[in-house]
Parts: C-alpha cells; structure tokens; sequence
C-alpha cells in the first residue's frame, strides 16, 4: 500500500504534537486524533514511516530530553516530573534499562565531565584540531 502525501503529512503533524507535548499526559487517542486516523491504523502507519511504535518514540523523546535535563545537573525528581512521567520508579527503572544508568550516576558522570573539561580543556579537545590550531600561529 503506498502512502499519500496528504497520509504522510497527517502522520508527521501527529509527530509535530508529540514532540510539543512530550512532556504532559499524552495517548494513543489523543495523538492519533491528531492525525484524524483511528488509532489502530494510525499506529500501523506511525510505525511503518518512523520505524517504531508511537509510545517508543514518546519515551524516547522523553529520555532525550531526560539526558539533557541531568547534564544541567537539575534533581531527578524535578527532571521526572518535567518529562512527564508520573512515578519516579518508573522513570529510574526505564532511563537505566535504556541508557545504561540509573539517571543520579548519569547527573554525576555528566557533572564530572563538565568539571574536568574546566580543569583540563585540551582533553576534550580533539588532537588534530590543537595540532592545526598551534601550526596556524
């Protein structure tokens, strides 16, 4: 079955709605509304063009903004309610499940980072760069 371009961009401005309301109570109906779209067929069409489901991509825009929430060292439970997960649990299990940390050793790498890049710059600066900046002088 080929898609239309009036399907595609009706699938996109559901997209568009999920990335402008990430952050607050958002379902399948209320998304799916968006694109005028059964949420059964828009479902299959969501995930036929962005290849994932529409829940996994809301909580991985979630999780994406949950990274860049915790390098600003923010508190974990202001990052949780900012992203619009309800349970603090739930946030912890699911940010470690997918990224590799719970998100309190994920503020403290990321804060680490920050503080030895101050300390120490040119590690954080690639090799090939300094050796042109220094041949350039």
């Amino acid at each position: 079955m080929e898609l239309t371009t009036e399907t595609y961009q009706r699938i996109v401005a559901a997209k568009v709605f999920i990335d402008d309301h990430f952050d607050g109570p958002i379902d399948l109906n209320s998304i799916s509304e968006q694109a005028f779209f059964s949420r059964f067929h828009f479902h299959r069409l969501f995930t036929r063009i962005y290849r994932r489901t529409p829940h996994r991509y809301l909580t991985q825009r979630r999780l994406h903004k949950a990274q860049e929430l915790l390098a600003q060292d923010k508190p974990v439970t202001e990052v949780c309610n900012e992203i619009g997960f309800e349970s603090i649990g739930s946030f912890s299990v699911l940010f470690k499940k997918e990224i590799g940390f719970a998100p309190q050793h994920y503020r403290n790498m990321m804060k680490m980072r920050k503080e030895k890049a101050m300390e120490q710059p040119k590690t954080f600066i690639p090799h090939c760069f300094i050796e042109n900046f220094i041949d350039n002088k």
